[in-house]
């Protein structure tokens, strides 16, 4: 540790370490909107603060919780249960707010420990295992004490000057994986919409028969939509347009038994199932024999379709890995990415009612349930069109969260190395080019 570091205990730092609590009437006074956000467990992961899932309290409720409000810089640390030593800092968006009593808010006061430092401090490896060995160590459920983090210690520069460069040089990191982020919803919710119009709405072929120009489009696409509609299977249809299934416009693979293909002398890939594909990583994810049929092995920008459990349609960002059983991997070599993927999506809904109503263990859809769900495809020419508009958007999408897992690779090859001085001559680099 350099000369500069000291080692400094939470408790001695901090103008508050302490628990929420839970508003009286538990989750039957929990609202889905509100002004005053409650923070739960759920909600703190140790890449960032995820807003999903929040509660919302009655301004009485919030009143009556006044005693555990957070505030803007807090840091927040995961006390109880599975979820244990997860930490972040409050997302500002969310406040004002709560946090429950399985949620401990830790207020350093930044003249002695910057709290964006301190937030990586607790992420660090290092002390994610001592929390979790010391929340094990009870004999009831994993649980961290006030007095266990008041004791806690962490190295830090002297100068919180050089606590801010060093949060500063991973905290941009982590903004932009955020701003990824929160541009791949937009993004992906704007496809969504436009498939829609003209896939399900019809909205151009509406406007032309109305005399009206097509919205959102040059003028040569939209004289390739037709100015009528025609009966089908799916009812009125633009005219020429035909109707497909699913499995006509794609291929769906599914998986295979992994478990029949161990590793072999060091050559594997990791088992992406329905746990990897909803994380969107494969940490900690099971091996497999590398030598399978290349038809198995996924890589970045492939569509995942779980047909069983948790129905989740994705385009996968996650790395090279080896498709399991209960997962379809849809391709398609005639028709374009965005068109297999946002047609899968468009009948998802539909999918998770079919698979909620078996009287299973697990729910599921089979084969079938494809060839039954139809959409409209146009001609070749309007297709190749509409290709040059939407293939850019969804092709950004999985792009977007390929440049999130190498940022998020960066930041943690770098976290220990800045919090334990190692690149300290980088820092100061840094802050001179920053000043010049």
């Amino acid at each position: 540790m350099a000369d500069s570091f000291v080692t400094v205990r939470l408790g001695d730092v901090c103008t508050k370490i302490g628990s929420g609590a839970t508003p009286r009437g538990g989750n039957s006074v929990y609202l889905d909107h509100g002004a005053t956000a409650l923070i739960r467990s759920q909600n703190i992961y140790n890449d960032g603060f995820r807003r999903e899932g929040l509660a919302y309290l009655t301004d009485k409720h919030a009143s009556e919780l006044s005693n555990v409000e957070v505030q803007e810089h807090d840091i927040l640390l995961n006390i109880t249960g599975d979820s244990v030593a997860r930490s972040c800092q409050v997302d500002a968006n969310v406040l004002p707010a709560r946090v429950n009593q399985h949620v401990a808010i830790i207020r350093p006061d930044p003249t002695k420990l910057w709290p964006r430092f301190l937030r990586y401090c607790l992420v660090a490896p290092s002390m994610q295992v001592k929390m979790l060995s010391l929340a094990g160590s009870g004999a009831t459920r994993n649980a961290l004490t006030k007095g266990m983090i008041e004791a806690f210690q962490v190295e830090a520069p002297k100068d919180v000057g050089e606590q801010k460069a060093i949060a500063n040089i991973l905290g941009s990191l982590d903004d932009k994986i955020e701003m990824n982020r929160r541009m791949h919803e937009s993004v992906e919710t704007m496809a969504r919409a436009i498939f829609k119009s003209w896939f399900v709405d019809f909205d151009p072929v509406k406007a032309k028969a109305a005399g009206r120009k097509p919205a959102g489009m040059d003028a040569a696409t939209a004289a390739l939509f037709p100015d009528s509609l025609q009966d089908s299977e799916l009812g009125k249809i633009p005219k020429g347009w035909e109707v497909k299934s699913l499995d006509e416009i794609a291929r769906f693979l599914n998986g295979l038994a992994l478990q029949k293909y161990p590793p072999i002398g060091g050559h594997s890939l990791p088992v992406i199932k329905i746990a990897q594909l909803r994380a969107g990583n494969t940490n900690g994810a099971d091996c497999a024999s590398a030598d399978i049929e290349p038809d198995y092995i996924i890589k970045d920008g492939d569509i995942l379709f779980s047909w069983s459990g948790s129905l989740e349609c994705v385009l996968w960002a996650g790395g090279q890995g080896a498709l399991n059983q209960h997962l379809f991997k849809a391709t398609s070599t005639i028709y374009p990415r965005w068109l297999c993927y946002l047609g899968i999506h468009q009948h998802l809904n539909d999918f998770r009612h079919i698979a909620a109503g078996k009287a299973t263990t697990m729910g599921h859809i089979q084969r079938h349930h494809l060839s039954a769900a139809k959409l409209a495809i146009p001609s070749s020419t309007l297709l190749r069109a509409m290709d040059s508009m939407m293939r850019p958007i969804i092709e950004s999408i999985w792009c977007r969260e390929v440049e999130c897992r190498t940022l998020a690779a960066l930041r943690d090859m770098l976290l220990p190395k800045l919090l334990s001085g190692e690149i300290r001559l980088q820092i100061k680099q840094f802050e001179l080019h920053a000043h010049e």
